[in-house]
């Protein structure tokens, strides 16, 4: 298991020689920018947003490494095209956190529903609850534990919702064979999908 984790991870720090993929991260990377702007509120605290995608996919398809360093890169171009506060380095290390923990589900693995749901969990748990509170707590000065039941209510209700909405999306371009250029390696099937 020790063996396969550190040959994925390599596999992953060596997609970042590939053109095709620094040219499909510089794609991915654009269409994040482009459909951030379109955001479902539920209510002020609760919205539906599709820039985690492009970002999921490059995780899926490129691993954790190409992840966190995709991660890293688009919070900083992110902020800089359209500030939303203070930048601060945490946030950016959430969003490589995040892809990494993505990458490591999803790289080279079947891609099942249960195993988004319990990244998607994952995240959500250490990320988003946890060190994102914090970082919020820090910068904007209000209590930790003040901050924390609205934004665990808040990924407990998001979970299952981004969890279905990247399966089935990922499910769909699988099929359609959107991933097939980059997965030349994995076993032939339509939905995209690795070893078990």
């Amino acid at each position: 298991m020790r063996f396969d984790f550190l040959s994925r991870m390599a596999a992953s720090a060596g997609e970042l020689k590939k053109v095709k993929v620094l040219t499909a991260c510089a794609m991915l990377g654009a269409l994040a920018v482009v459909i951030g702007s379109f955001t479902i509120y539920v209510t002020p605290q609760i919205r539906i947003g599709f820039s985690m995608i492009p970002n999921q996919i490059v995780d899926l398809l490129f691993g954790p490494v190409t992840g966190a360093v995709f991660g890293g890169v688009m919070d900083v171009l992110k902020f800089a095209l359209k500030p939303t506060g203070p930048f601060f380095f945490g946030f950016t290390f959430d969003a490589m956190l995040a892809a990494f923990i993505y990458g490591c589900f999803f790289y080279k693995r079947k891609l099942t529903f249960w195993r988004v749901l319990l990244a998607e969990g994952l995240v959500a748990v250490i990320v988003n609850i946890g060190f994102n509170t914090l970082w919020l707590s820090m910068l904007y000065g209000k209590g930790f534990f003040v901050l924390l039941p609205a934004r665990a209510l808040k990924n407990i209700i998001m979970w299952p919702i981004n969890s279905a909405v990247f399966y089935f999306l990922s499910q769909m371009l699988g099929r359609a064979g959107i991933f097939r250029p980059f997965r030349e390696e994995m076993p032939a099937d339509p939905a995209g999908k690795g070893e078990q």
